[in-house]
């Protein structure tokens, strides 16, 4: 049977700006009305999904809401009950049609509306109080590999201007998938396997973290959007559900696959290197059980 990774279709949008100042507001706008129940089915299969006017998040624990919310990885986040990873809620919230939302930006450089709202419902409902701390801990440079400065085959200069679609007239989210499935901006993320169109090398080096445990930082200099794509063998398959996979998933990679090191510099031209560098982590100070509605 294949094996499928139901979360890592939207994990981008949690790591994608995992570099960038965390934002903890009590002013952040609100869900019209959320529903929140707990979820004992034992299922490994996790969903989370922003549609229109709605956000529905189905078997998901705290800690993964608090990583989609603040854009961050496991180990940027310390503290919380001992519940955090194991007990799982179902929610489903409504957006407000009055309340305009952060419209798609190639970069995903601020937090998105929803993301905000989800901030907003953690501290009400599950009484979530958090605080930032930096600290100096051991993170990865994303260089590029080779010295004369070339590129793998599998990353090459981007022909969509995400910018000029991101700013169209009456645009506010993601551009409609290519044939293939993939979005014209953005990111697939599958098990062993990365595919982006349009995006930035930042993107890509705040991508990585989830994958190598660690902080990753763009030092390649290398400016503007690219394509590419990379299949690598993951050391663990998270979340994994064994059964037919989600519409336009990417396959599984093959079993030969390198892993995402040597991936990376055989197919991209790019590298890790290993170094120490500041990283803002939150601190959980107290976290709830919600009431279930």
């Amino acid at each position: 049977m294949p094996m499928w990774c139901a979360i890592c279709a939207m994990a981008i949008q949690t790591v994608v700006s995992a570099g960038t100042g965390l934002q903890v507001n009590p002013g952040n706008p609100t869900f019209e009305v959320a529903s929140i129940k707990r979820n004992t089915s034992g299922d490994g299969r996790v969903f989370i999904r922003n549609q229109a006017g709605r956000f529905v998040a189905t078997n998901v624990t705290l800690k993964l809401l608090i990583r989609n919310a603040y854009r961050l990885q496991d180990f940027q986040i310390s503290g919380g009950p001992s519940w955090l990873s194991a007990d799982h809620f179902d929610i489903v919230a409504k957006v407000d049609s009055g309340v305009e939302q952060t419209p798609f930006t190639p970069d995903q450089s601020a937090p998105s509306t929803v993301q905000l709202m989800i901030r907003a419902l953690l501290a009400d409902r599950f009484k979530l109080v958090v605080h930032t701390e930096k600290k100096d801990l051991p993170i990865y440079a994303l260089v590029v590999a080779r010295k004369d400065g070339r590129l793998g085959a599998e990353l090459h200069k981007s022909e969509i201007d995400c910018g000029a679609l991101a700013a169209a007239p009456g645009r506010s989210s993601q551009p409609p998938p290519t044939p293939g499935g993939l979005p014209q901006c953005g990111v697939r993320i599958g098990i062993g396997n990365m595919s982006v169109n349009g995006g930035t090398l930042a993107q890509l080096a705040n991508s990585l973290a989830m994958f190598v445990g660690r902080t990753v930082v763009d030092k390649t200099e290398l400016t503007g959007a690219f394509d590419f794509n990379l299949t690598w063998t993951p050391d663990q398959m998270p979340n994994v559900q064994a059964g037919p996979p989600p519409p336009n998933a990417p396959p599984p990679p093959p079993a030969d696959a390198p892993s995402i090191y040597t991936a990376l510099q055989e197919q991209l031209g790019l590298k890790l290197d290993s170094t120490r560098g500041p990283v803002e982590i939150l601190v959980i100070d107290r976290a709830d059980h919600p009431t279930e509605n």
